[in-house]
């Protein structure tokens, strides 16, 4: 058996980061793609920055169990990080919650069966906060499913724990990634995903007023590294790895280091809370915000320094990064 990866999800904005970060340390790369006439996309993406002879495409839909044992039969390791982001709730929550926890399953389904060696599976911050009051939370916190913290931070939560329950029954060396707010360039230079849509959003001045919300953040450039790092690092496995900031970063923190990086159209004025809830009403985007208005929840990260090397990015660089490269 090569040393080489399955990432699921390879066509997304931390896909393409992970798959690159994998073939600039020398593994073969398999990623999954529903349609192979994506992959030609990602591949110019990924060359941009990466060695691209070891990388290819398989096709392989989370939705359906046909061709993920045979995509797994040469790898070693997974990095599983397909799963949708949206922040507005759709009129029916399983269209969001059914991929993350059916697909996370059969993924795991299928790397058990195929002798996986280690499977590292990304969640999210908000599996971890979502929900929770102003206060400083680590890796034993969990945000309550049943709670209203919207269906995407719902769909975190049970596809999570639905891995770590299969984790435990079949005896898989399962590690889990929980990232904060995900910026860095774009390799495709498109606006794809909440993160690069809200910094579009930023730098095109369609937001004057900005919410009281803070929010944690890292570099999409160290989620890869700290994927890739977790796939063979002592002491991962069956741990949670928190990926975020120490202190979260203000939204008017944010627009501040875009609008001095020469981004004038990025407004610094914040919205009082009593407009949001009225903007609520006509904007779902903004309704999926509210639970965060006002809080400040700081994290325990040392395991993710101490086991998994992290050597964060420079926020301001990031931010600045992120909106070139879409700009």
């Amino acid at each position: 058996m090569s040393d080489q990866v399955l990432v699921t999800g390879v066509t997304g904005y931390i896909g393409q980061h992970c798959g690159a970060e994998l073939l600039r340390q020398g593994y073969e790369v398999l990623g999954t793609i529903r349609s192979l006439e994506k992959a030609e996309v990602v591949r110019e993406g990924i060359a941009k920055v990466a060695p691209i002879e070891k990388l290819a495409f398989v096709e392989a839909d989370l939705t359906k169990d046909e061709g993920w044992r045979e995509a797994m039969a040469d790898c070693k390791y997974i990095l599983h990080v397909a799963s949708p982001f949206i922040i507005v709730d759709p009129d029916d929550e399983n269209e969001i919650i059914s991929p993350a926890v059916d697909g996370t399953l059969r993924v795991l389904s299928a790397a058990k069966a195929a002798g996986i060696e280690r499977t590292v599976v990304t969640s999210s911050l908000i599996a971890i906060i979502a929900g929770k009051q102003s206060g400083h939370y680590g890796t034993e916190s969990w945000s309550d499913p049943e709670a209203e913290i919207g269906t995407y931070a719902k769909s975190k939560v049970l596809a999570e724990k639905a891995a770590w329950s299969y984790a435990e029954e079949n005896s898989l060396d399962l590690v889990v990634i929980n990232p904060g707010g995900v910026m860095g360039p774009t390799l495709t230079g498109k606006v794809e995903g909440e993160s690069l849509t809200m910094v579009s959003d930023i730098i095109n001045g369609k937001y004057p007023l900005v919410p009281d919300i803070s929010v944690g953040f890292i570099d999409v450039r160290d989620v890869a590294k700290l994927h890739v790092s977790a796939l063979t690092a002592k002491d991962a496995v069956g741990k949670r790895f928190i990926a975020s900031s120490d202190e979260p970063l203000h939204f008017t923190e944010i627009t501040g280091i875009l609008k001095n990086a020469g981004f004038k159209k990025a407004s610094t004025r914040m919205a009082p809370k009593f407009l949001l809830k009225i903007m609520s009403i006509f904007d779902d985007q903004v309704k999926g915000l509210l639970p965060l208005v006002g809080q400040r929840q700081t994290v325990n990260n040392r395991e993710t320094y101490e086991i998994l090397g992290w050597d964060p990015t420079s926020m301001d660089q990031s931010l600045v990064e992120t909106a070139e490269s879409i700009s």
